[in-house]
């Protein structure tokens, strides 16, 4: 079985993400969407608020579980049996980054493969940042995002 991780803070998941998700599970037998707790990137959202929101834009996808990490990636793989991270890159100053974790990854564990997708070209500008300005200002994104995960936020504001 083919088993990939695709990790990520996903504050919140956007339509971009789920782009990459749908392109993986073409190549993978189960992606597991692990949702990092992030602290240090002082999440809008709680992280059990962005799992729901994973878990909700999700399940029109039937390879998908999505689980929350606190950990190394290479310990979840560990965990998980999963010898396989997707990652999504946009730009270039995304390749930069995303590069430089996958060989850290590696240094930590060689049977860690990496694999880089991108975006279909009507998302390659969207991004939970992006996203969480927009926000920030009460401004329009439910075409930035999933019905359910814009619905959820919805609530969450109230």
């Amino acid at each position: 079985m083919r088993r990939a991780i695709y990790p990520g803070t996903f504050d919140p998941i956007t339509n971009g993400h789920l782009d990459i998700i749908k392109r993986a599970c073409s190549m993978f037998d189960e992606i597991i969407v692990a949702v990092a707790v992030s602290e240090a990137k002082k999440p809008m959202f709680t992280l059990e608020q962005r799992i729901q929101m994973a878990q909700a834009a999700t399940t029109d996808f039937p390879k998908i579980t999505v689980i929350g990490f606190d950990k190394l990636l290479v310990d979840l793989s560990d965990d998980l049996d999963a010898n396989i991270v997707v990652r999504g890159l946009r730009a270039v100053s995304d390749f930069e980054y995303e590069l430089q974790m996958g060989y850290a990854n590696a240094s930590l564990k060689k049977s860690l493969e990496t694999v880089y997708l991108m975006p279909s070209l009507e998302h390659a500008f969207v991004s939970s940042s992006v996203v969480r300005s927009i926000l920030a200002y009460d401004g329009k994104v439910d075409h930035l995002l999933a019905e359910s995960t814009h619905k959820m936020i919805q609530a969450f504001k109230k």
